[in-house]
């Protein structure tokens, strides 16, 4: 089954493809149905709306690459911030299927497969966790451990794959393969962490990005709790 869907590491086949882009316009119209109280229709399209272009946003800037690693992973103009962003936004449920989504596009654009659970555990688990971000949706300075969440989540499971499928690499190293996992791919996720935390940490930045939260309709914190950008 998994052949008929994947032609080799770098490409998949037709129904690979098609079978994608129905899950993603799926997880896409979801993400519209999810909200509560009267303003609930205003709050979907906004929803999806903005989901939708930190998706894009994400596809773009994950295009313009840093540096790029033979067996996968590199370090891009701040893609996963706006996954992680939408979590901040709108919350946990929201930013899992907008990290899953996303990680189903570079699923199409970038593979780089070895098998069904690498497959899982790279794109679907690895980038589906940037929605962890969703954890501190009501938090004081939420948006920056917000992203450290979703980051933290996506080294777990890349640490997890580098060490479960690729550790047969360490020994080319002289490395065990926890170590060698750890070292390649914290190499690329935590040198873009690094880039972003230093950006949106920015007074300027930090402002502005508060701004476009008013205008996402992001909801009100709950008493006791401030939403701060």
């Amino acid at each position: 089954m998994f052949n008929f869907f994947v032609k080799n590491a770098t490409s998949l086949k037709a129904p690979g493809y098609i079978a994608i882009i129905v899950v993603i316009a799926a997880l896409i119209l979801a993400i519209g149905f999810i909200s509560k109280g009267r303003e609930k229709q205003r709050m979907q399209t906004k929803q999806l709306v903005f989901s939708s272009l930190a998706i894009a946003m994400a596809m773009v800037t994950s295009m313009l690459k840093l540096f790029h690693l033979p067996m996968g992973g590199s370090v891009t103009l701040f893609s996963m911030f706006f996954i992680c962003l939408i979590g901040y936004w709108y919350g946990l449920r929201i930013g899992l299927m907008t990290g899953l989504a996303y990680g189903l596009l570079q699923l199409m654009i970038d593979p780089y497969i070895i098998s069904f659970q690498q497959m899982v555990v790279d794109y679907l688990l690895a980038f589906g966790a940037l929605g962890l971000s969703g954890i501190f949706h009501n938090s004081r300075h939420g948006m920056i451990k917000g992203y450290v969440a979703g980051v933290l989540g996506r080294l777990l499971f890349a640490f997890l794959s580098g060490m479960i499928f690729f550790g047969l690499y360490a020994k080319d190293y002289g490395m065990s393969a926890p170590i060698y996992s750890l070292a390649y791919n914290g190499s690329y996720i935590g040198a873009e962490a690094a880039l972003t935390l230093v950006v949106i940490c920015m007074p300027p930045v930090t402002k502005a990005l508060a701004e476009i939260k008013k205008i996402a309709g992001c909801s009100p914190a709950p008493a006791g709790k401030v939403q701060n950008s």
